[in-house]
């Protein structure tokens, strides 16, 4: 097992309140659809890392920018009741906290709108150097690219473990940010459309990123699965289940990565792992509503896969 140190992932990027929104199409410009369920959930790329990794046995730490309305919220207590380290958040006490409404068709593709709100101060924010310190692997999530950007120079210069998902941030880097920051990453995390994105901006095939920055790159494709390129390309299966809503699927699936990687587990078994943690989370409405512990999720790994977990 790889030493863990006194908080074993720090995630930063978005805290959000997430409305989910359930329609079946997506209507053309000039005109509307009916909403055939909304609900208002807990939400945020780093945020969900940060839960689902607490709830697989990491230690973790968060940084977001949120609004004076979270102090004492649902959200905030759910946080201290996963243990979550939440001393280093930003908290803008005359802005609300970020806000996503995320709209899914019946062809499960989505459309997302985001509401910054408190998330604008990042820029402004000096970088959280302590929390990042006392951390053994830093994720960067979706968030603002200056800071992301700040918080992986600081990381590289103190050694850690970097993660790096854009997500649906990616269009608001320049192509010199995302090259910086993809130069500090060990680890780099995209959909199947976002790491194609990020070749295209950058003008680099995988093996072209993988030679300035991250050894390690993961592309996932949701009930297809996913493929790690690392020394060899592995494919890794996705694993059955009944999918309600793929909201949050790859946050989890980055978390379970993470925790399997940090336990010293090979690739291939970080990879099922975290497709196995990702099937909880797409049988039930929302990023954080079915959140498997680790005695789950290992019990799902071993039925699934037919090979005992060794961490």
């Amino acid at each position: 097992m790889i030493f863990l140190n006194e908080r074993d992932l720090l995630s930063i990027g978005h805290t959000a309140i997430d409305y989910i929104i359930q329609i079946d199409e997506f209507p053309p410009p000039n005109s509307s659809v009916t909403i055939k369920n909304m609900k208002k959930m807990h939400g945020g790329a780093a945020a969900n890392v940060a839960l689902v990794g607490s709830a697989l046995g990491l230690k973790t730490s968060l940084v977001s920018a949120v609004g004076g309305d979270f102090i004492g919220s649902e959200y905030h207590k759910k946080l201290k009741k996963f243990k979550i380290n939440t001393n280093s958040m930003i908290i803008i006490k005359d802005e609300n906290t970020p806000t996503a409404f995320i709209m899914t068709n019946n062809n499960n593709d989505q459309i997302s709108y985001f509401y910054w709100g408190a998330a604008k101060n990042f820029k402004k924010i000096e970088a959280p150097y302590q929390t990042i310190q006392e951390s053994q692997a830093v994720h960067l999530a979706t968030g603002d690219p200056s800071f992301n950007g700040k918080c992986g120079e600081i990381a590289r210069k103190e050694d850690k473990l970097i993660s790096f998902d854009p997500g649906q941030d990616l269009h608001l880097y320049t192509k010199k940010q995302l090259e910086k920051v993809i130069k500090v990453t060990n680890i780099l995390f995209g959909n199947h459309f976002e790491i194609d994105k990020i070749k295209k901006k950058l003008s680099m095939t995988i093996k072209e990123l993988q030679e300035i920055g991250p050894n390690i790159i993961v592309q996932t494709y949701g009930k297809q699965g996913s493929i790690i390129y690392a020394e060899e390309k592995i494919k890794i299966g996705a694993v059955p289940c009944k999918t309600i809503d793929p909201t949050g699927a790859g946050d989890s699936y980055r978390a379970g990565f993470l925790k399997a990687y940090l336990e010293g587990a090979d690739l291939e078994k970080c990879g099922k792992f975290a497709s196995t943690v990702a099937s909880f989370i797409v049988e039930a409405e929302g990023t954080q509503t079915n959140i498997p512990d680790y005695k789950l999720a290992k019990s799902r790994y071993e039925n699934y896969w037919n090979e005992k977990l060794n961490f």
